[in-house]
């Protein structure tokens, strides 16, 4: 396939769609995966905000007072937070790190706003230039001017013995803001956007390499057909050239020399006959073949009794094997055997079998025809004591046109299309063709076909 141009650029062609289809489906699988695993991480933080949100509510909501001073009361709740337009001390003593609740203090921050959205207090560690108006949407992602993002919640808080009014403020105390830095989340989405990015053209390119192997793998049965194509071309071309040439060479002498003996034109015009008569069988061998390999026969099987078929072909054949000095016998049980099928092709299988025996069996040797059932199966073997053929021949055999002994066959007569037809046949019936041979003892061809049910 590597010596051919058209298959090198099909198996190129199939490649390059196979690993392009590839490609996308994979790009396709890694941005979702991507998208899934950071929309993953986006959940499980926000998740986490709204956790620690709720743990200060419920901490700080029972000990606000429904009026104070905020100041104070600040002071007295979140002694860590610096209050707004108060000294802040940034370096909270040991006793003050553990009084606000957040384990990660890097991570999160604080900030308190009043009712009217007044800042009060906030962590030391909030992000830097954040500004101190009120935004009352529950989720905010915001950035710094150094490209860090943070993504901030608000929850309201209500004073302890207030009662709740819809239409005034009086019960809302203020507003408590959590937020944390994005900065691992973006991190984590660089690193997995570096790995897609640095593995996707490995895994191009092992799909590129698989996509060629696995197009040449695919295109060999096609390449094998067009070798059998191609081969059996030229081997019809071969077959019709030689009676086509006696042919022309028969007419051609008898156009340019003169006979003045009308026996001599006899003989020329026989001649003429029996090659057309050869160029008739080969034709008619090259479409019965072409029919049954392609199905394309509308004929329905009907009942046919083997009996009968062996039989008749024993004894048609009989004149033929005496003539060449061989003993031919059959054996055929009583009890009728029928199988579904198309009787002259099952007839034309049998006769394909005996007719190569005898061809190929000396003189002086013997050639036994049998039948018999054997479970849901009939068994038709046909037996010689011929010349037998070497075992790296007898995969060949059934191609069409494959002579074992091409001198041999051409002296015996014979097309080379004899037992590919018996193989198709057989096939078609929806039996097996077999064989079991050895040099110099002789053959032995079974068919086996599905009883009539």
């Amino acid at each position: 396939m590597s010596n051919n141009l058209l298959f090198r650029r099909s198996r190129l062609r199939l490649c390059l769609w196979y690993a392009g289809v590839m490609g996308v489906i994979l790009s396709i699988s890694g941005l979702g995966a991507y998208r899934a695993l950071i929309r993953a991480n986006w959940v499980a933080m926000e998740r986490e905000i709204e956790s620690i949100a709720g743990t200060l509510h419920d901490s700080v909501e029972p000990l606000l007072p429904p009026s104070a001073d905020p100041t104070t009361v600040l002071r007295q709740l979140f002694p860590e937070l610096c209050l707004n337009q108060h000294p802040c001390n940034r370096k909270p003593t040991v006793i003050q790190r553990h009084t606000m609740g957040i384990s990660d203090r890097d991570t999160y921050y604080i900030r308190l706003f009043n009712h009217r959205g007044k800042l009060l207090a906030f962590s030391p560690n909030q992000p830097p230039n954040l500004s101190p108006t009120f935004n009352p949407q529950p989720w905010q992602t915001i950035s710094t001017t150094q490209g860090i993002r943070y993504r901030q919640f608000t929850i309201m808080l209500h004073s302890a013995d207030a009662n709740p009014n819809p239409e005034t403020q009086r019960s809302s105390w203020g507003y408590l803001q959590i937020g944390r830095t994005l900065a691992p989340l973006d991190a984590e989405k660089v690193r997995i956007q570096r790995i897609l990015v640095s593995w996707l053209p490995l895994v191009l390119g092992l799909v590129t390499a698989s996509s060629w192997w696995l197009s040449g793998l695919a295109m060999q049965p096609i390449y094998q057909s067009y070798r059998q194509q191609q081969q059996f071309t030229a081997d019809a071309a071969h077959e019709l050239r030689t009676p086509l040439a006696s042919l022309l060479a028969t007419v051609e002498a008898i156009l340019r020399v003169p006979f003045s003996n009308p026996q001599d034109t006899h003989t020329m015009l026989r001649q003429i006959e029996r090659q057309g008569r050869r160029l008739s069988h080969l034709i008619a061998d090259l479409l019965q073949l072409t029919s049954l390999e392609q199905h394309s026969s509308s004929e329905t099987f009907q009942p046919c009794c083997l009996n009968d078929l062996i039989s008749d072909l024993s004894e048609e054949f009989l004149e033929l094997a005496t003539g060449s000095d061989i003993q031919l016998t059959y054996d055929i049980p009583k009890p009728l055997i029928y199988v579904l099928g198309n009787e002259p092709q099952l007839y034309r299988l049998v006769s394909n079998l005996i007719d190569n025996a005898i061809r190929y069996t000396p003189a002086g040797k013997s050639i036994n025809v049998s039948l018999e059932k054997s479970d849901h199966t009939a068994v038709i073997q046909v037996t010689d004591t011929g010349i037998g053929i070497a075992p790296t021949e007898q995969a060949h055999i059934f191609d069409r046109f494959y002579r074992v002994n091409r001198d041999r066959s051409r002296h015996t007569g014979g097309s080379g299309l004899g037992l590919a037809i018996a193989k198709a046949i057989a096939t078609a019936h929806h039996g097996s063709l077999q064989v079991q041979s050895e040099l110099g003892v002789g053959s032995t061809f079974t068919i086996r076909l599905p009883l009539r049910g």
